[in-house]
C-alpha cells in the first residue's frame, strides 16, 4: 500500500508537472492536505479508509477552529483533489468521495476598487519613498494587472521577451490554459516606461519585472506594495493587487462589455464565475440608487 507521504508526494507531483499550477496554488493545496493528514493521523486513521462519520468530524474541527467557510471549503476541495487523483491513477481508489462537501456558504461579491480609487492608486506611487525606477516599475505592474486584468502570477510570470507590448499580449493562465488580451496605449506606455529605466536584464529568458537585486519580482513584493498605497490613502484592505483585476472586469461590466468577452479576457473556465461581476455591478446601481434618489430614505 502506498504511504500517506508517498501518496501526498506523487499528488503534488501530479499537480505541479501535469497541471502545471503556479507555485501559490501548490503551497495552498499543500498546506491543506498536510492539515488532512494530520487530522487523520492524530485519531489513527488510514487516509486510504475515511468514511463519511470522518470527514463530518474534520468539519466539525475546522467548524471548533473558527475557520472562515471559504477557508473550509477550499479544504475539502484540496481533498476531494486528492482523492479523485487516487482513483483516476488506482492508487488509493476505494475512498468515496460523494460525502465530502464544504458547508454552505453565501455567495461571495468579488470586492473591486473603484475607477476613482484605481486612478488614485497609480498617481500615489509617485509619492512613495524610494527610488524613481522602482516607482516606474511599480506603476507598470499596477497598470497591466488593472489594464489587463492578469492574475497577479500571471503578470509576474511575463519576461523580457513578451516587451515591448504590442497590441495584444499572450498569457500563460491557469492549468498551462494561455489567451490573448488586448493592451490599452496606457499600459503599453507604463511598460515601456519602465523597460527605460530597468538596471537589470536578463535576456529575452528573464524576468520582465525584476526586484531590486534583480532577481524576479514576488507576488509579496506587490502585496506589500498595495498595503503602503491603501495605507496612504485610506482604502479598505480589501484593496489588494487581485482586486485591481475584479475592477477591469467590474468597469467593463459597468462600460456595456460583453459578459462572454470578459470571460475569454479574464480566463475563466466557467461563465458562472464571471457572472459574480454582475452582482458587484447590481450593487453599485443600488448603491447609487440609494444615495441619489430623492425618496429613498423616506
Amino acid at each position: 500500500m502506498t504511504s500517506a507521504s508517498d501518496a501526498h508526494r506523487l499528488w503534488m507531483d501530479w499537480l505541479r508537472f501535469e497541471k502545471r499550477y503556479p507555485d501559490n496554488t501548490l503551497d495552498a493545496y499543500d498546506r491543506d492536505l498536510s492539515h488532512w493528514l494530520d487530522f487523520l493521523n492524530a485519531d489513527g486513521i488510514a487516509y486510504d479508509a475515511v468514511e463519511k462519520g470522518v470527514f463530518r468530524n474534520y468539519l466539525a474541527h475546522m467548524a471548533d477552529r473558527q475557520l472562515a467557510r471559504s477557508t473550509m471549503a477550499r479544504k475539502v476541495a484540496s481533498i476531494r483533489s486528492f482523492y479523485r487523483y487516487g482513483q483516476r491513477s488506482g492508487l488509493y481508489a476505494s475512498v468515496e468521495i460523494g460525502f465530502m462537501k464544504p458547508p454552505k456558504q453565501p455567495p461571495s461579491i468579488p470586492k473591486a476598487v473603484s475607477m476613482r480609487d484605481a486612478q488614485d492608486l497609480m498617481a500615489a506611487i509617485q509619492n512613495l519613498p524610494g527610488p524613481d525606477w522602482i516607482k516606474t516599475r511599480d506603476l507598470a505592474v499596477l497598470m497591466i494587472l488593472y489594464g489587463c486584468g492578469l492574475r497577479i502570477s500571471e503578470a509576474l510570470s511575463l519576461t523580457r521577451k513578451d516587451a515591448p507590448l504590442g497590441e495584444w499580449l499572450r498569457v500563460l493562465g491557469k492549468g498551462g490554459k494561455t489567451r490573448d488580451v488586448p493592451v490599452i496605449d496606457a499600459v503599453r506606455l507604463a511598460v515601456d516606461a519602465w523597460l527605460a529605466v530597468a538596471p537589470f536584464d536578463h535576456g529575452p529568458d528573464g524576468p520582465l519585472f525584476t526586484s531590486s537585486r534583480g532577481q524576479a519580482l514576488n507576488a509579496r513584493s506587490v502585496q506589500r506594495l498595495m498595503e503602503k498605497l491603501r495605507f496612504a490613502l485610506g482604502l479598505d484592505e480589501t484593496a489588494t493587487p487581485h482586486a485591481l483585476r475584479h475592477a477591469f472586469a467590474t468597469h467593463l461590466l459597468a462600460g456595456g462589455g460583453d459578459l462572454r468577452a470578459i470571460q475569454a479576457l479574464l480566463g475563466h473556465s466557467s461563465l458562472s464565475t464571471t457572472q459574480r461581476y454582475t452582482q458587484v455591478d447590481t450593487a453599485e446601481l443600488q448603491q447609487t440608487h440609494q444615495a441619489t434618489h430623492p425618496r429613498a430614505n423616506q
